[in-house]
């Protein structure tokens, strides 16, 4: 089995969910459950944030002229419905039920053609970035994937491979930077820009929105490829050394 995570960055006003969460900080939504057919898709969304972001992501997804996950560039007459299943002051979980027509794509809708039936989908969306893990038996052609999915997003959204590699962890020798850990290049830049600036010193002798102008892209961008690094250097170092010397025994 195979992993495959990637990003799409979506440009501003071509995907609602997108703009909703750029628009109110800290705000995100993970799938629990992601399920695609030749002919129909169905998920199940849990999103975190403040009244008014929540709101506003609600109001995304019930919208009509939002399908869930479609890459169609233009109105594509889908069928959706969106129906709120849990709600708190900070949680919402949403259910959606979308049934494609031939002229939209989606990512799950991809997968299957290329990667073959059997993959499982998870997916988390923070600000304008749209992050998708999926596992597949690794006997599909993963390039012809990423060059459909590119075609289908077009000029929307940029796509961004961010990990490739057994299931147990190990990054493919071929598209691994070398580190050892599965960070993507852009990870691996914005980290060594980060640490050569001085913005893990205390005080930090740079700050984000600097030093992502020196490496012109979008702070939220620097910022997300910066805490993936971080995400994956940290699990990788407790992967390896998994002392527990001196760590207290938790009581019954």
């Amino acid at each position: 089995m195979r992993e495959l995570v990637f990003a799409l960055e979506y440009e501003p006003g071509r995907n609602r969910v997108a703009d909703a969460l750029a628009e109110h900080s800290g705000a995100r939504v993970r799938s629990l459950s992601l399920h695609a057919t030749e002919d129909h898709l169905w998920r199940v969304d849990h999103a975190t944030g403040s009244p008014e972001a929540l709101a506003a992501v609600e109001d995304a997804f019930t919208d009509g002229d939002y399908y869930a996950d479609c890459l169609a560039t233009e109105d594509c007459g889908a069928t959706q419905s969106t129906r709120v299943l849990d709600r708190t002051d900070d949680t919402l979980v949403l259910y959606t039920d979308w049934e494609p027509t031939p002229v939209c794509a989606s990512v799950p809708h991809l997968a299957r053609d290329h990667l073959g039936d059997g993959v499982l989908f998870e997916t988390r969306h923070e600000g304008r970035h749209y992050t998708w893990r999926l596992i597949h038996s690794g006997a599909g052609d993963v390039g012809a994937f990423f060059d459909a999915l590119r075609d289908a997003v077009g000029d929307a959204a940029r796509t961004e491979l961010l990990r490739t590699a057994n299931v147990s962890g190990a990054p493919d020798e071929s598209e691994s930077d070398g580190d050892g850990v599965g960070l993507s290049a852009e990870q691996e830049a914005a980290l060594r820009a980060a640490v050569e600036h001085g913005y893990y010193e205390s005080p930090r002798a740079v700050d984000a929105g600097e030093l992502a102008a020196h490496l012109d892209v979008p702070r939220s961008t620097l910022t997300y490829r910066l805490r993936r690094a971080e995400e994956l250097l940290a699990k990788a170092h407790v992967a390896r050394d998994p002392q527990t010397d001196g760590v207290p025994t938790p009581r019954s």
